[in-house]
Protein backbone atom coordinates (compact mmCIF):
# COMPACT_ATOMS: atom_id res chain seq x y z
CA UNK A 1 0.00 0.00 0.00
CA UNK A 2 2.54 2.62 0.93
CA UNK A 3 4.46 1.72 -2.54
CA UNK A 4 1.09 2.32 -4.60
CA UNK A 5 1.02 5.63 -2.34
CA UNK A 6 4.25 6.78 -3.26
CA UNK A 7 4.06 5.69 -6.74
CA UNK A 8 0.80 7.29 -7.18
CA UNK A 9 1.84 10.51 -6.00
CA UNK A 10 5.11 10.38 -7.88
CA UNK A 11 2.73 10.39 -11.04
CA UNK A 12 0.36 13.06 -9.65
CA UNK A 13 3.20 15.24 -9.62
CA UNK A 14 4.20 14.52 -13.66
CA UNK A 15 0.69 14.54 -14.03
CA UNK A 16 0.28 18.13 -13.07
CA UNK A 17 3.65 19.24 -14.57
CA UNK A 18 2.22 18.22 -17.86
CA UNK A 19 -0.96 19.71 -17.90
CA UNK A 20 0.39 22.94 -16.79
CA UNK A 21 2.71 23.00 -19.58
CA UNK A 22 -0.48 22.37 -21.61
CA UNK A 23 -2.66 25.06 -20.32
CA UNK A 24 0.08 27.85 -20.40
CA UNK A 25 0.94 26.69 -24.21
CA UNK A 26 -3.19 26.80 -25.05
CA UNK A 27 -3.51 30.09 -22.94
CA UNK A 28 -0.72 31.41 -25.25
CA UNK A 29 -1.90 30.34 -28.59
CA UNK A 30 -4.21 33.57 -29.35
CA UNK A 31 -2.16 36.22 -30.54
CA UNK A 32 -1.28 39.08 -27.80
CA UNK A 33 -2.23 38.97 -24.28
CA UNK A 34 -4.81 41.37 -22.13
CA UNK A 35 -2.17 44.17 -21.66
CA UNK A 36 -0.70 44.18 -24.98
CA UNK A 37 -4.28 44.72 -26.25
CA UNK A 38 -5.04 47.33 -23.60
CA UNK A 39 -1.58 48.82 -24.28
CA UNK A 40 -2.98 49.73 -27.81
CA UNK A 41 -6.17 50.99 -26.90
CA UNK A 42 -4.26 52.95 -24.26
CA UNK A 43 -2.20 54.38 -26.97
CA UNK A 44 -5.10 54.72 -29.01
CA UNK A 45 -6.87 57.30 -26.62
CA UNK A 46 -3.52 59.05 -25.37
CA UNK A 47 -3.50 57.77 -21.66
CA UNK A 48 0.18 57.98 -20.70
CA UNK A 49 -0.33 57.24 -17.06
CA UNK A 50 -2.79 54.09 -17.46
CA UNK A 51 -0.47 53.23 -20.06
CA UNK A 52 3.12 53.22 -18.04
CA UNK A 53 1.36 51.14 -15.84
CA UNK A 54 0.35 48.35 -18.32
CA UNK A 55 3.51 48.36 -19.34
CA UNK A 56 5.05 47.99 -15.92
CA UNK A 57 2.47 45.27 -15.03
CA UNK A 58 3.88 43.90 -18.58
CA UNK A 59 7.47 43.95 -17.68
CA UNK A 60 6.80 42.96 -13.95
CA UNK A 61 5.17 39.62 -14.93
CA UNK A 62 7.77 38.71 -17.42
CA UNK A 63 5.14 38.90 -20.39
CA UNK A 64 8.00 40.83 -22.38
CA UNK A 65 9.98 37.46 -21.87
CA UNK A 66 10.16 34.55 -24.10
CA UNK A 67 7.95 31.99 -24.13
CA UNK A 68 9.57 29.14 -21.98
CA UNK A 69 11.19 31.30 -19.46
CA UNK A 70 7.58 32.79 -19.34
CA UNK A 71 6.10 29.51 -18.42
CA UNK A 72 9.25 28.95 -15.72
CA UNK A 73 8.42 31.98 -13.70
CA UNK A 74 4.72 31.36 -13.40
CA UNK A 75 5.12 27.98 -12.56
CA UNK A 76 7.68 29.43 -10.09
CA UNK A 77 10.97 27.30 -11.04
CA UNK A 78 12.74 30.40 -12.62
CA UNK A 79 12.81 33.97 -10.73
CA UNK A 80 10.45 36.84 -11.84
CA UNK A 81 10.43 40.46 -11.40
CA UNK A 82 9.85 41.60 -7.63
CA UNK A 83 6.78 40.44 -6.66
CA UNK A 84 5.45 37.87 -8.36
CA UNK A 85 6.97 34.24 -7.18
CA UNK A 86 5.09 31.81 -9.07
CA UNK A 87 2.62 28.89 -8.56
CA UNK A 88 5.00 26.80 -6.47
CA UNK A 89 5.04 29.52 -3.70
CA UNK A 90 1.49 30.09 -3.27
CA UNK A 91 1.47 33.29 -6.01
CA UNK A 92 -1.16 32.80 -8.35
CA UNK A 93 -0.06 35.85 -10.04
CA UNK A 94 -2.38 39.55 -10.98
CA UNK A 95 -5.57 39.43 -12.41
CA UNK A 96 -4.90 42.36 -15.00
CA UNK A 97 -8.77 42.64 -15.80
CA UNK A 98 -10.28 42.91 -12.26
CA UNK A 99 -6.69 44.70 -11.38
CA UNK A 100 -5.97 42.51 -7.98
CA UNK A 101 -4.57 39.36 -6.97
CA UNK A 102 -5.75 35.90 -8.31
CA UNK A 103 -6.68 34.49 -5.35
CA UNK A 104 -8.87 37.71 -3.90
CA UNK A 105 -10.47 37.38 -7.32
CA UNK A 106 -10.91 33.45 -6.66
CA UNK A 107 -11.94 33.85 -3.24
CA UNK A 108 -14.72 36.08 -3.74
CA UNK A 109 -16.93 33.32 -5.69
CA UNK A 110 -15.39 30.15 -4.06
CA UNK A 111 -17.91 29.72 -1.14
CA UNK A 112 -21.19 30.43 -3.45
CA UNK A 113 -19.36 27.99 -5.73
CA UNK A 114 -18.71 24.91 -3.31
CA UNK A 115 -22.00 25.78 -1.56
CA UNK A 116 -24.19 25.49 -5.04
CA UNK A 117 -22.25 22.49 -6.53
CA UNK A 118 -22.32 20.10 -3.17
CA UNK A 119 -26.18 20.93 -3.00
CA UNK A 120 -26.42 20.17 -6.54
CA UNK A 121 -24.15 16.80 -5.70
CA UNK A 122 -26.58 16.16 -2.58
CA UNK A 123 -29.55 16.18 -4.95
CA UNK A 124 -27.91 14.18 -7.73
CA UNK A 125 -27.55 11.50 -5.26
CA UNK A 126 -30.32 11.75 -2.94
CA UNK A 127 -33.03 11.61 -6.05
CA UNK A 128 -31.48 9.01 -8.29
CA UNK A 129 -30.52 6.46 -5.68
CA UNK A 130 -33.71 5.66 -4.49
CA UNK A 131 -34.87 5.61 -8.34
CA UNK A 132 -32.99 3.79 -9.59
CA UNK A 133 -32.87 0.93 -7.14
CA UNK A 134 -36.80 0.81 -7.52
CA UNK A 135 -36.82 0.75 -10.84
CA UNK A 136 -33.89 -2.20 -11.26
CA UNK A 137 -36.07 -3.99 -8.47
CA UNK A 138 -39.09 -3.55 -10.32
CA UNK A 139 -38.11 -3.97 -13.86
CA UNK A 140 -40.85 -3.42 -16.73
CA UNK A 141 -43.11 -2.57 -13.85
CA UNK A 142 -45.20 0.66 -15.02
CA UNK A 143 -43.26 2.34 -12.32
CA UNK A 144 -39.67 1.79 -14.31
CA UNK A 145 -41.41 2.69 -17.49
CA UNK A 146 -42.22 5.81 -15.84
CA UNK A 147 -39.31 6.65 -13.94
CA UNK A 148 -37.04 5.59 -17.26
CA UNK A 149 -39.39 7.72 -19.36
CA UNK A 150 -38.52 10.69 -16.87
CA UNK A 151 -35.02 9.80 -17.67
CA UNK A 152 -34.48 10.19 -20.79
CA UNK A 153 -36.45 13.75 -20.79
CA UNK A 154 -34.20 14.92 -18.02
CA UNK A 155 -31.10 13.44 -20.41
CA UNK A 156 -32.27 15.20 -24.00
CA UNK A 157 -33.19 18.43 -21.80
CA UNK A 158 -29.56 20.47 -22.02
CA UNK A 159 -29.37 22.70 -18.83
CA UNK A 160 -29.07 26.36 -20.35
CA UNK A 161 -32.35 25.67 -22.40
CA UNK A 162 -34.19 24.46 -19.10
CA UNK A 163 -32.81 27.86 -17.26
CA UNK A 164 -34.18 29.68 -19.93
CA UNK A 165 -37.58 28.04 -20.00
CA UNK A 166 -37.71 28.33 -16.29
CA UNK A 167 -37.10 32.14 -16.25
CA UNK A 168 -39.48 32.47 -19.23
CA UNK A 169 -42.09 31.11 -17.10
CA UNK A 170 -40.99 32.79 -13.56
CA UNK A 171 -41.28 36.20 -15.62
CA UNK A 172 -44.26 36.19 -17.74
CA UNK A 173 -46.60 34.05 -15.71
CA UNK A 174 -45.35 35.06 -12.20
CA UNK A 175 -43.67 38.40 -12.52
CA UNK A 176 -40.78 36.91 -10.39
CA UNK A 177 -36.84 36.92 -11.14
CA UNK A 178 -35.14 33.83 -10.81
CA UNK A 179 -31.69 34.91 -11.87
CA UNK A 180 -28.60 35.33 -9.50
CA UNK A 181 -27.84 33.24 -6.10
CA UNK A 182 -29.30 36.17 -3.87
CA UNK A 183 -31.01 39.44 -3.93
CA UNK A 184 -29.36 42.26 -5.57
CA UNK A 185 -28.99 44.46 -2.38
CA UNK A 186 -26.49 42.00 -0.44
CA UNK A 187 -24.28 41.22 -3.39
CA UNK A 188 -21.61 43.63 -1.56
CA UNK A 189 -22.57 42.89 1.89
CA UNK A 190 -21.08 41.14 4.42
CA UNK A 191 -22.35 37.43 5.46
CA UNK A 192 -25.10 37.96 7.51
CA UNK A 193 -28.58 35.71 8.27
CA UNK A 194 -30.69 37.82 6.34
CA UNK A 195 -27.75 37.21 3.22
CA UNK A 196 -27.97 33.46 4.35
CA UNK A 197 -31.83 33.47 3.93
CA UNK A 198 -31.49 35.05 0.76
CA UNK A 199 -28.94 32.84 -0.41
CA UNK A 200 -30.71 29.68 0.45
CA UNK A 201 -34.21 31.20 -1.37
CA UNK A 202 -32.14 31.61 -4.82
CA UNK A 203 -30.06 28.76 -4.87
CA UNK A 204 -33.81 25.69 -5.50
CA UNK A 205 -33.83 26.62 -9.03
CA UNK A 206 -30.06 26.48 -10.19
CA UNK A 207 -29.90 23.34 -8.29
CA UNK A 208 -32.29 21.49 -9.75
CA UNK A 209 -31.37 22.80 -13.22
CA UNK A 210 -27.59 22.09 -13.29
CA UNK A 211 -28.71 18.63 -11.35
CA UNK A 212 -31.24 17.55 -14.02
CA UNK A 213 -29.44 15.84 -16.48
CA UNK A 214 -27.17 14.48 -13.77
CA UNK A 215 -29.53 12.76 -11.90
CA UNK A 216 -31.47 11.19 -15.09
CA UNK A 217 -28.08 9.95 -15.66
CA UNK A 218 -27.04 8.39 -12.67
CA UNK A 219 -30.59 6.98 -12.56
CA UNK A 220 -29.59 4.73 -16.07
CA UNK A 221 -25.99 3.84 -15.18
CA UNK A 222 -27.56 2.61 -11.46
CA UNK A 223 -30.37 0.32 -13.10
CA UNK A 224 -28.18 -0.57 -15.67
CA UNK A 225 -25.84 -1.76 -13.39
CA UNK A 226 -27.95 -3.35 -10.46
CA UNK A 227 -29.35 -5.55 -13.15
CA UNK A 228 -26.47 -7.17 -13.74
CA UNK A 229 -25.61 -8.06 -10.71
CA UNK A 230 -29.27 -9.26 -9.73
CA UNK A 231 -28.50 -11.95 -12.57
CA UNK A 232 -25.38 -12.88 -10.85
CA UNK A 233 -25.27 -16.58 -9.72
CA UNK A 234 -24.18 -15.49 -6.49
CA UNK A 235 -27.48 -13.68 -5.82
CA UNK A 236 -29.03 -16.95 -6.58
CA UNK A 237 -27.16 -18.40 -4.56
CA UNK A 238 -28.02 -16.38 -1.86
CA UNK A 239 -31.83 -15.80 -2.01
CA UNK A 240 -31.96 -19.91 -2.31
CA UNK A 241 -30.43 -20.04 0.89
CA UNK A 242 -33.44 -17.29 2.40
CA UNK A 243 -31.16 -14.42 2.78
CA UNK A 244 -33.63 -11.70 3.19
CA UNK A 245 -34.26 -9.36 0.05
CA UNK A 246 -33.16 -6.08 1.21
CA UNK A 247 -30.09 -7.65 3.06
CA UNK A 248 -29.31 -8.93 0.14
CA UNK A 249 -29.71 -5.96 -2.15
CA UNK A 250 -28.03 -3.71 0.35
CA UNK A 251 -24.78 -6.07 1.30
CA UNK A 252 -23.96 -7.63 -2.38
CA UNK A 253 -25.19 -6.21 -5.68
CA UNK A 254 -26.11 -2.88 -4.49
CA UNK A 255 -22.42 -2.55 -3.25
CA UNK A 256 -21.03 -3.85 -6.41
CA UNK A 257 -23.13 -1.22 -8.59
CA UNK A 258 -21.14 1.50 -7.04
CA UNK A 259 -17.56 1.44 -8.17
CA UNK A 260 -18.60 3.61 -11.57
CA UNK A 261 -20.15 6.22 -8.99
CA UNK A 262 -17.12 5.69 -6.58
CA UNK A 263 -14.64 5.88 -9.57
CA UNK A 264 -16.35 9.28 -10.60
CA UNK A 265 -14.96 10.81 -7.46
CA UNK A 266 -12.53 12.29 -9.04
CA UNK A 267 -14.52 14.68 -11.25
CA UNK A 268 -16.70 15.45 -8.12
CA UNK A 269 -13.66 17.77 -6.43
CA UNK A 270 -13.55 19.99 -9.33
CA UNK A 271 -17.25 20.07 -10.26
CA UNK A 272 -17.39 21.36 -6.60
CA UNK A 273 -15.82 24.82 -7.40
CA UNK A 274 -16.45 25.04 -11.36
CA UNK A 275 -20.15 23.78 -11.51
CA UNK A 276 -21.91 24.31 -15.20
CA UNK A 277 -20.21 27.41 -16.35
CA UNK A 278 -23.28 27.57 -19.27
CA UNK A 279 -26.15 27.86 -16.90
CA UNK A 280 -24.47 30.14 -14.33
CA UNK A 281 -24.35 32.68 -17.15
CA UNK A 282 -27.89 31.86 -18.05
CA UNK A 283 -28.93 32.39 -14.60
CA UNK A 284 -26.36 35.38 -13.60
CA UNK A 285 -24.86 33.06 -11.02
CA UNK A 286 -21.87 34.75 -9.19
CA UNK A 287 -19.91 31.43 -9.35
CA UNK A 288 -16.45 30.54 -10.93
CA UNK A 289 -17.64 29.24 -14.15
CA UNK A 290 -18.95 33.01 -16.01
CA UNK A 291 -15.52 34.18 -14.23
CA UNK A 292 -13.11 31.73 -16.17
CA UNK A 293 -15.10 32.27 -19.11
CA UNK A 294 -14.81 36.24 -18.93
CA UNK A 295 -10.82 35.27 -18.15
CA UNK A 296 -10.49 33.34 -21.32
CA UNK A 297 -12.56 35.44 -23.06
CA UNK A 298 -9.97 38.54 -22.29
CA UNK A 299 -6.94 36.81 -21.99
CA UNK A 300 -6.38 37.04 -18.65
CA UNK A 301 -3.56 34.26 -18.60
CA UNK A 302 -2.87 34.12 -14.98
CA UNK A 303 -6.69 34.07 -13.75
CA UNK A 304 -7.61 31.53 -16.38
CA UNK A 305 -3.75 29.63 -16.43
CA UNK A 306 -3.97 29.47 -12.31
CA UNK A 307 -7.84 28.60 -11.93
CA UNK A 308 -7.31 25.64 -14.33
CA UNK A 309 -4.16 24.39 -12.29
CA UNK A 310 -6.33 24.62 -9.25
CA UNK A 311 -9.16 22.64 -10.59
CA UNK A 312 -6.51 20.20 -12.02
CA UNK A 313 -5.35 19.83 -8.88
CA UNK A 314 -8.25 18.61 -7.34
CA UNK A 315 -9.02 16.76 -9.97
CA UNK A 316 -5.65 14.51 -9.83
CA UNK A 317 -6.58 14.16 -5.73
CA UNK A 318 -9.64 13.37 -6.48
CA UNK A 319 -9.14 10.09 -8.66
CA UNK A 320 -6.37 9.46 -6.21
CA UNK A 321 -8.80 8.95 -3.54
CA UNK A 322 -11.29 7.19 -5.61
CA UNK A 323 -9.44 4.80 -6.47
CA UNK A 324 -8.50 4.42 -2.33
CA UNK A 325 -12.33 4.20 -1.57
CA UNK A 326 -12.91 1.51 -4.96
CA UNK A 327 -10.22 -0.90 -2.93
CA UNK A 328 -12.16 -0.50 0.52
CA UNK A 329 -15.61 -0.82 -1.42
CA UNK A 330 -14.59 -4.12 -3.64
CA UNK A 331 -12.35 -6.63 -2.61
CA UNK A 332 -12.12 -7.71 -5.58
CA UNK A 333 -9.81 -4.67 -6.53
CA UNK A 334 -6.25 -5.00 -5.73
CA UNK A 335 -4.51 -1.78 -5.82
CA UNK A 336 -0.89 -3.86 -6.07
CA UNK A 337 -2.32 -5.73 -8.95
CA UNK A 338 -1.86 -9.41 -7.68
CA UNK A 339 -5.23 -11.28 -7.86
CA UNK A 340 -6.79 -12.48 -4.79
CA UNK A 341 -6.83 -16.03 -3.35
Amino acid sequence: MLAYTVRRVLVMFLTLAVISFITFVIIQLPPGDYLSNQIAELQSQGDKAALERAAFLRKQYGLDKPFLEQYAIWVGIWPGERGFSGLLQGDWGWSFEHDMPVWEVVRERLLLSFVLNFSVIVFTWAVAFPIGVYAATHQYSWGDHGLTLIGYLGLATPNFLLALVLMYFANVQFGLSIGGLMDPEYLDQPWSWAKVGSVLSHLWIPVIVIGTSGTAAMIRRLRANLLDELQKQYVVTARAKGVPELRLLVKYPLRMALNPFIADLGNLLPSLISGSAIVSVVLSLQTEGPMLLDALRSQDQYLAGSFLMFLALLTVVGVFLSDLALAALDPRIRLTGRAAK
